[in-house]
């Protein structure tokens, strides 16, 4: 049945969506969520307390799942190539969070954030860059599930993250 006006008023219509339907639907689906979830830092934050502890625990979060890392390729535990791909993934997935938690107004309080973060914002892009940079090798790495890539490819991320602390973090 053509579905129209008068296939509906007679009730042969059918409201399962089409295969072709369905795949102009998931890219505006897509669409919204993407527009929903970018919406500005500034708005996601009531106080400047609340970025402050979440880019704490973004950090927390990185912290185990690199360390998990780390211990793997010391040797320190055993390696297990899907939960290192797992945690390369979560950690290449978070690197991307602390960053917009960084507002004006979030130096004061409870941090260990120093002033230099927002007098020299383009060298701590620069520095959150590299990071990213660096984790998106070790997830390509992991995904191989090949000890001597992981082994490679943390380090230097290890190395980004002490640099962003060394210029960045009050110990």
């Amino acid at each position: 049945y053509r579905q129209g006006a008068p296939a509906l008023l007679m009730g042969r219509v059918d409201l399962q969506p089409t295969e072709t339907q369905m795949k102009k639907l998931i890219p505006l689906a897509l669409l919204a969520c993407a527009a929903t979830l970018s919406l500005p830092a500034a708005a996601q934050f009531a106080k400047p307390e609340d970025a402050i502890k979440y880019r704490e625990a973004v950090m927390t979060v990185q912290g185990f799942h690199l360390g998990r890392l780390f211990a793997m390729a010391q040797g320190k535990i055993p390696f297990d190539a899907k939960v290192a791909a797992s945690d390369a993934g979560v950690l290449a997935d978070v690197t991307r969070l602390a960053w917009t938690a960084f507002l004006p107004g979030t130096d004061k309080g409870k941090t260990r954030a120093k002033p230099d973060i927002w007098t020299e914002q383009a060298k701590f892009k620069e520095a959150a860059d590299k990071m990213q940079a660096e984790v998106a090798k070790l997830d390509a790495a992991a995904k191989t599930g090949n000890l001597d890539n992981i082994k490679a490819a943390v380090g230097p991320v290890g190395q980004s993250c002490k640099a962003c602390h060394d210029n960045f973090r009050k110990d």
